[in-house]
Formats: C-alpha cells, structure tokens, sequence
C-alpha cells in the first residue's frame, strides 16, 4: 500500500487489529525486515509498519534529511493515516529516530522497543585513531591521477571493509554522515516511557556493550541479549523477540 506523506509516495503495511504498534526499520532496510515477526504479534496488535524515504519502495527525499527531518516525517505519517501510536518498536537506524523523537515529546508513545539501536557514540578508541589516520592519508592519495579516476570505488571498498554503512549509502551519502554525526547520549536521558531493549548477544554492528550504555541512561528501561544472535537478532529469533514485545506491552 502506499500513500503521500510531505509530497513523497510512501510505502506502507498495517496489519491486524488492537493495540497499535509502529514499526521502523534500519538503515539500507525496509518493512520487510520485521516480516517473521507480524504473523505473531497481528493477531493481538494491530501492526503498522513503513519504508522510511529513501528506503525499500518510498520516494527519495529531495534534499539530504537529518534525524529531525525523519521524526517530523514520521510524526505526519501517524497523522495521515489517523492512528495514535501505544508502542513504537525500531531497529538499528529506526532505533535513533525513535530516540530522537521521543525525548523531544513529539512521537507521544506510551512505550518503545529498541533492537540493536543506534545512537550513541562510539568513545574514541585506538583503533578509531588509526582509522582516522588511514582515512586521511587514502583522501590525499586519490586526489592524485590515475587513483582519482578510482576513488568511488577506493572508498566504497575501504568502508566497507571496515564495516561502515557508508560504503552503501550511495544516493544517501549525506543523509547518512548527518544522521550517525548525532549523539542521542543525552537524549536517551530523556525518554520517560518505559522501554525495553533487545539485543543478540553477537551483534557487531552495534554491539552489546551500546545495548548496556542505553539501558543504563534510559531510566525506566531493560536490556534482553539473546544469544547466538547478532545485528538482526529480530529475523534470527522472531519468537524469543515476539514473546519479550508481548510481555512488555500487554
């Protein structure tokens, strides 16, 4: 299904009945990614979930969007399609929205689930220094010709390599330096409904030990780790996901 939410065709699922709970997806994902996990939970919630802009089959933003632009769209999404949010469930990049839009009051749910969430930053370690180094010397180094015919592809195997969403940002290469240069440390503060954080044990894209910092800055929050799971710990163990959401809602 689709609709028009600030002039861009959004794509859409909304799926059973009662309590309603809004889905976000991460970063380089879709609505697609929480697809084992609505056949479980729409027989007693009614499950709405999207592609966020520039993500699965909705339109592109015309300009690079911050994680202000994704909250106001979201907050217009809800509105346009009438419903008032009791949870909010994100992962990873759909986490940092919902941080984001929930410590500044405007999302108003009563409780939010964040899965491998993104948001807070990384503390400066040696290894980032390295790489900083690295980086540094990689840019001067593709100025130069014949490199500088390749530096697309220099860079694209660089960042990935080191395991950066970067590398496959693509048409989203500004949108994603503005949305992860944000720390939500402070923000998490913030958040003043309950929430409950699910994380596979053997996640390496935001590893545990992020899971362990939001839990402690979250007031009213508490963390889960499932183990032999990773960064999406919600497709490899949809059941044990389900079965905490449950609990934590009803």
């Amino acid at each position: 299904m689709q609709l028009i939410v600030q002039n861009l065709a959004t794509e859409y699922r909304d799926e059973g009945s009662g309590t309603v709970v809004l889905f976000l997806h991460g970063w380089m994902d879709s609505l697609h990614t929480f697809d084992a996990l609505v056949p479980l939970l729409s027989s007693s919630c009614r499950i709405v979930r999207l592609d966020l802009p520039g993500f699965g089959k909705s339109e592109m933003p015309k300009a690079a969007w911050g994680l202000d632009e994704y909250v106001r769209f979201v907050v217009d999404f809800i509105k346009k399609l009438g419903i008032e949010v009791d949870t909010l469930v994100g992962h990873s990049f759909g986490g940092r929205v919902i941080l984001k839009g929930e410590s500044a009051g405007v999302f108003k749910a009563d409780k939010i689930v964040l899965i491998g969430s993104a948001g807070i930053a990384k503390r400066n370690t040696a290894r980032d220094f390295v790489l900083n180094i690295i980086t540094k010397i990689g840019k001067a180094l593709t100025s130069i010709p014949p490199l500088s015919l390749w530096k697309r592809q220099i860079r694209r195997r660089f960042y990935k390599r080191i395991g950066s969403d970067y590398a496959d940002a693509g048409a989203l290469e500004e949108t994603y330096i503005k949305t992860i240069s944000e720390d939500l440390t402070e923000n998490a503060k913030k958040i003043e409904v309950p929430a409950l954080l699910v994380w596979g044990a053997d996640d390496i894209a935001t590893p545990l030990s992020v899971g362990k910092r939001l839990s402690e800055l979250i007031p009213n929050s508490k963390l889960h780790a499932l183990e032999k799971a990773g960064h999406f710990v919600h497709q490899e163990k949809p059941r044990e996901v389900v079965n905490l959401i449950t609990k934590f809602i009803c």
